[in-house]
């Protein structure tokens, strides 16, 4: 299927109830994981945009319908997670998901963060495609109320940077 143009931009309020409900959709067997709250899409202002280490968009196709979303958050120095990337149903596998995940890591290297990590079921093949793609490695497996939780990581730091030397 040939890619579907979106707009990516900053998640606005306007867009919370379309936002939840992708959520939703996303969700395996319609309920949330054990190792889940879902409490930062009930609250993405404060989530995601009340700290500059964090921040969350969402895509718009041309008739202006949000079709997708994604997530970073910041939790130590120069380590950030990308969390609830979703795209609708009816607009899966048309080059969205790799649209968010391209803005998210950008904003990750200029936020400056070296490593990035985020997770996923197993049961999410093409999200596993989609992370292949973009250099993710698989760090790690847990067993979550029998559900495989897959862990994967990005380093973005490059090997060549000069080293600062300490006076």
């Amino acid at each position: 299927m040939p890619p579907i143009p979106v707009k990516v931009r900053t998640y606005q309020p306007r867009d919370r109830d379309v936002v939840k409900h992708l959520y939703v959709e996303g969700l395996i067997g319609g309920h949330i994981a054990p190792n889940d709250t879902g409490l930062d899409i009930e609250d993405i202002q404060g989530a995601y945009l009340a700290s500059p280490n964090n921040h969350f968009w969402v895509a718009e196709n041309m008739a202006g319908e949000v079709v997708g979303m994604i997530g970073v958050q910041s939790h130590r120095d120069g380590e950030a997670e990308i969390r609830r990337l979703r795209v609708r149903q009816d607009h899966r596998r048309r080059g969205i998901g790799a649209k968010l995940l391209e803005t998210a890591i950008q904003w990750c290297k200029e936020f400056g963060s070296l490593k990035v990590t985020l997770d996923t079921y197993i049961e999410r093949d093409p999200a596993l495609k989609l992370f292949e793609k973009f250099k993710f490695k698989h760090s790690r497996t847990r067993d979550v109320s029998g559900k495989s939780l897959l862990y994967f990581y990005l380093d973005l730091y490059s090997g060549d940077r000069p080293v600062q030397k300490k006076d």
